[in-house]
C-alpha cells in the first residue's frame, strides 16, 4: 500500500475524532435540557485490502483503510421508560386525589377559624338555653339568630366545596387540550423522524428526545401503551383506544354537560371523537341517536345533546392491579365527580357507591346529609308539636294556620294532597323524599332541603317571638316537651354517616366522625402519594443513570478524543515527512 493511501487512514482518524468531539460538546451543552438523552459514538473499521494470499502463511497480509463512526446512538432502556410512564401516570392520579383532600381540609380546618363548628355549637347552646326558658323572647331570638348563622356557615362551606369542584372542572378542559396537543406533537415528530430514519444515513436523536419527552408528559396525564413500527413511527393507545396512528390523531373530545338528567350542567364529559355518536332527549324523555357529524339546526330550540364514546369505564373498580388508577386526567374527573353531592346520595348503599370514590362528591354528600338531618329534625319537632294541639289555638302556627317551620326551602314545588307534584310535564316517577309517597317528579333536587336551598323562616327572622313555646293553657312547653326535644337534636343517636356503616350516632358525633374521616382519607392519600413519589424518583434515578449526561465523564471522553485526534494528526505528519523525504532526497 502506498504512502499516499496512508494519508486517508490518518484523515479518517481526524474526521472520526472530530465528530466524537462534536458529540461530546453536544452532550455537555444539553446537560440541563429537559428530555435530553446522552449520545455515544460507535466506531467501526473500514474494509481491509488484501495484499496477498498464502495457504501456509500465518498472517492474512491485509492492510486497513482507516476508521469511521458507524452511528451516534442514544442510550435508553425502553422497559425502564415504559415503567416510568406508567408510574408517573399513577403519581398524577394520586396527586389530584391528595390535592382535593388538602383543599377540603383547608375548608374545614383552622385557616379562617372553625366557623361551621362554632356555628353548630352556638345553635346547640341556644337550644339548650331555650329549654330552660321556652317562653323567653331573648332565648327565642338567640335560637333564630344562631339558626341563621348555622345556615350561613353551612352554605359558605358548601359554596367553597362547589367552587373547588368547578376549578377541577375547568382543569379538565385544559388537560384534554394538552393531551390532544401532545398527540399532534408525537404525530408530527413521527413524520420528521420517518423522513430521516428511512434514509439510513443518520439517527434523528434530537427528534427522538422530543418524542420521548412528549410520551413522558402524555403518560403522566393518561394511561398509555405504545409501540414502534418498522417505519420508525410510535403508535400510541390511550385507555386501549387508538390515539396516535400512522395516519392521524384520534382526538379526545371535551363537552360541557347541558342535560341535568345525565350529569351536572356545565361539568365536562370526555369522549373519543372518532367513536362518538350524539344522543338527545325529546320532550318525553326518549333518547334519540344521530350520526357523529350531526349539527343542531337551531341551538336555541333543538333538544340538548350529549356525546357517547366515553374515554373511561367507571364501572371498573379503582385498582393498581387493574391499572385503573393511572393518569392525572382520571384523577381530576374522579375527584370532581359528575354532580354536586347531596343527602340523596346517602339514601342507600347503591346510591352511595356512585359517590364513594369521588373525594368531592363524598364529602359534599355527607356534609349535606348532616345539615339536612339537623334541619329536618328541628322542623319535624316543631311540626309534631303543632299537630298535637288543636289548630284553633294557633300554637306554632302563623296567621293563615300554617305550621311555623324554623327552616324553609328557597325554591320549592307545590304538592297536592296525595303528595304528588302539581306538574304534568314530568313523566318519571320517584319517591317523594318528604312524604315517602310516589310523585311525578323527574328528580330535580334544587327544590329539596339541601344546604344550598335552605333559609331560616323569614317571618321568624323578623319576629323571633313567633317561635313562642306557650301552650293553650298558658304553661311553658318545657320539661319533656318541644323545647327539650329541640335541645336534644344534636345529641340523639339516630343518624348514620353513610349507608355502609351500622352504628348510629348523634349529629355532634356525626360531624366529629365526618372530620375524622376526612383526616383519615387525607392520611391515606398522602401515604399513597408519598409512596408513589418515591417509586417514580427511584425509576427516574435509574433511568438518568443511562440517559443522563455526566459532565465528568464527558470531559474524560473529550480528553480521550483529543488524544486520538492528536495521534491521527501526528500520523499524517509522519507520512508527510516520509513523502517529502522520498521526493526531495531519493528523487533528485
Amino acid at each position: 500500500m502506498g504512502l499516499f493511501s496512508n494519508l486517508y487512514i490518518g484523515t479518517s482518524g481526524l474526521q472520526s475524532s472530530q465528530e466524537a468531539l462534536n458529540m461530546v460538546a453536544h452532550n455537555v451543552t444539553n446537560a440541563d435540557t429537559e428530555g435530553y438523552t446522552r449520545q455515544q459514538v460507535s466506531y467501526g473499521t473500514r474494509e481491509y485490502n488484501r495484499l496477498s494470499h498464502s495457504n501456509i502463511g500465518v498472517s492474512m497480509k491485509q492492510t486497513g483503510l482507516g476508521v469511521y463512526i458507524t452511528e451516534v446512538r442514544q442510550v435508553r432502556d425502553r422497559f425502564v421508560d415504559a415503567s416510568y410512564r406508567n408510574q408517573a401516570g399513577r403519581q398524577g392520579f394520586y396527586d389530584e386525589s391528595y390535592s382535593a383532600i388538602e383543599e377540603i381540609e383547608g375548608i374545614f380546618g383552622e385557616l379562617d377559624g372553625p366557623t361551621f363548628e362554632n356555628a353548630m355549637d352556638s345553635l346547640q347552646t341556644a337550644l339548650a338555653e331555650l329549654a330552660k326558658e321556652p317562653t323567653s323572647e331573648v332565648k327565642q331570638t338567640m335560637v333564630v339568630q344562631y339558626a341563621n348563622s348555622f345556615v350561613e356557615a353551612a352554605q359558605n362551606v358548601y359554596k367553597d366545596l362547589s367552587n373547588y369542584q368547578d376549578k377541577l372542572n375547568d382543569r379538565v378542559q385544559g388537560a384534554v387540550d394538552e393531551i390532544n396537543s401532545l398527540g399532534h406533537q408525537i404525530y408530527d415528530l413521527n413524520l420528521k423522524i420517518r423522513k430521516i430514519a428511512t434514509g439510513g444515513v443518520e439517527n434523528p436523536n434530537d427528534l427522538y428526545d422530543q418524542r420521548n419527552l412528549a410520551l413522558d408528559k402524555l403518560g403522566a396525564l393518561v394511561n398509555i401503551t405504545y409501540r414502534e413500527d418498522t417505519y420508525g413511527n410510535v403508535l400510541v393507545k390511550v385507555e386501549n383506544h387508538d390515539f396516535v396512528t400512522m395516519n392521524n390523531v384520534n382526538e379526545m373530545g371535551c363537552q360541557a354537560e347541558d342535560d341535568e338528567t345525565v350529569g351536572e350542567p356545565g361539568f365536562y364529559n370526555v369522549f373519543w371523537t372518532d367513536a362518538a355518536t350524539v344522543e338527545s332527549r325529546d320532550e318525553h324523555g326518549n333518547i334519540l341517536t344521530y350520526e357523529q357529524n350531526t349539527v343542531r339546526n337551531n341551538p336555541n330550540t333543538d333538544p340538548p345533546t350529549v356525546a357517547t364514546g366515553a374515554v373511561y369505564n367507571w364501572d371498573l373498580p379503582i385498582s393498581s392491579k387493574l391499572d385503573t388508577d393511572v393518569g392525572s386526567l382520571k384523577g381530576l374527573l374522579l375527584a370532581r365527580g359528575d354532580h354536586r353531592g347531596n343527602f340523596t346520595d346517602l339514601a342507600d348503599e347503591e346510591s352511595y357507591a356512585k359517590v364513594a370514590d369521588s373525594v368531592m362528591m363524598n364529602v359534599m354528600a355527607e356534609f349535606d346529609g348532616l345539615v339536612h338531618n339537623a334541619v329536618q329534625a328541628m322542623n319535624g319537632i316543631l311540626e309534631e308539636a303543632a299537630q298535637a294541639v288543636d289548630p284553633a289555638f294557633g300554637y306554632l302556627r302563623d296567621e293563615n294556620g300554617q305550621i311555623i317551620q324554623l327552616f324553609q326551602r328557597i325554591s320549592c314545588e307545590d304538592y297536592d294532597a296525595a303528595g304528588d307534584l302539581v306538574r304534568e310535564d314530568l313523566p318519571e316517577t320517584i319517591v317523594n323524599p318528604y312524604t315517602g309517597q310516589k310523585t311525578r317528579y323527574a328528580g330535580d333536587n334544587t327544590t329539596w332541603f339541601t344546604t344550598s336551598n335552605l333559609v331560616v323562616n323569614e317571618e321568624l327572622r323578623k319576629y323571633p317571638t313567633k317561635l313562642g313555646l306557650k301552650l293553650p293553657d298558658a304553661s311553658e312547653d318545657g320539661g319533656n316537651g318541644t323545647a327539650e326535644k329541640l335541645r336534644d337534636v344534636f345529641q340523639s343517636e339516630d343518624y348514620l354517616l353513610n349507608p355502609t356503616l351500622a352504628n348510629k350516632t348523634s349529629l355532634r358525633r356525626y360531624y366529629a366522625n365526618f372530620v375524622a374521616q376526612i383526616a383519615n382519607s387525607g392520611n391515606v392519600y398522602q401515604n399513597l402519594k408519598d409512596n408513589q413519589d418515591l417509586t417514580v424518583e427511584a425509576i427516574e434515578a435509574n433511568r438518568q443513570g443511562s440517559i443522563g449526561v455526566a459532565t465528568d465523564e464527558e470531559l474524560a471522553n473529550m480528553v480521550k478524543y483529543q488524544n486520538a485526534y492528536n495521534a491521527s494528526s501526528r500520523f499524517i505528519n509522519v507520512i508527510d515527512e516520509c513523502i517529502e523525504h522520498i521526493i526531495n532526497t531519493l528523487g533528485s
